[in-house]
């Protein structure tokens, strides 16, 4: 990790070059001219048909104007389907509402990120707390519905953002929508990579929202971001939630060998909300 990386993980803000700043008002400034095409055209749509194609074309744009090229590899199953998928960064939400049209279960510091909070809600985003046990029940009833409305959702078990060389133990609360899975739905796990851009790219250890989403559309260029889709299986014959994750886990991560070529390596840094502490593995979710 360049030093300029491992300051902005440890919350320095990073400093901008006059290119950067320059590149980041085009950037804002093609995300807003997308806006003023696709967002009229969605609202017209929704009052003749149901399930407007525009969040799905606009987001898919706005990847490419913040520097995103990406590629799909696998097909995505387009409806009654939840998707389990590792967590890079916000970046992640735009690549992959653009190639499938789904919408989102994040963690809910991605709401108050500017602008793009305000793009994952065009896309029936679901926030979570992570640390709030207490309302499990209404984030599942909001998967639930956008789930009906965008036909698939994603979900982020690891509950957090990683440097992409890393997968978190997986996080079962949220999937207790599939206890009982709803008639015809199917899992679906998702890989995202990055390539060598992944630790560059990934929203990691104390840095800001903010911080994270300057650095990524100050940039020079373009990335690379290859969207794995992989083979589908039935919830319902997997016996519970953590069996559920436990299968995702398992073939999100052997993909992640393949891709990378090498071992994962332990995340370093600490993550309270999900009790995740540098290289010690959190404990088992508590019992139901």
């Amino acid at each position: 990790m360049s030093p300029e990386r491992a300051a902005a993980a440890a919350g320095e803000p990073t400093k901008v070059s006059a290119l950067g700043w320059v590149r980041i008002v085009l950037r804002l400034l093609g995300l807003f001219l997308a806006l003023l095409v696709c967002v009229p055209l969605h609202y017209l749509y929704r009052v003749i048909a149901y399930g407007s194609p525009f969040p799905k074309l606009f987001l898919g744009i706005a990847a490419r104007i913040c520097g995103a090229r990406v590629r799909t590899v696998g097909t995505a199953l387009r409806r009654d389907v939840v998707f389990l998928s590792n967590h890079v960064s916000w970046m992640d939400i735009l690549a992959q509402a653009g190639a499938s049209g789904t919408a989102f279960v994040a963690k809910a510091e991605l709401k108050k990120a500017p602008i793009v909070g305000w793009l994952a809600d065009l896309n029936r985003t679901v926030y979570v707390k992570r640390q709030d046990r207490m309302n499990v029940a209404g984030q599942i009833n909001a998967v639930r519905e956008a789930m009906a409305d965008a036909w698939s959702v994603t979900i982020f078990p690891e509950g957090t953002t990683t440097d992409g060389h890393s997968l978190l133990p997986f996080k079962t609360s949220m999937l207790k929508m599939l206890e009982p899975p709803p008639p015809g739905v199917m899992v679906q796990p998702v890989v995202i990579d990055y390539g060598d851009m992944a630790e560059w790219i990934g929203w990691i250890g104390e840095e800001s929202g903010l911080n994270n989403f300057k650095r990524v559309l100050a940039r020079r260029g373009s990335f690379p971001v290859c969207l794995y889709y992989l083979e589908p299986f039935w919830p319902s014959e997997e016996g519970n939630r953590k069996t559920i994750a436990a299968r995702a886990r398992e073939r999100i991560e052997a993909k992640l060998l393949e891709t990378l070529g090498k071992p994962l390596r332990d995340y370093a840094h600490d993550v309270e909300p999900i009790r995740y502490s540098g290289t010690k593995a959190p404990p088992d979710d508590p019992p139901t």
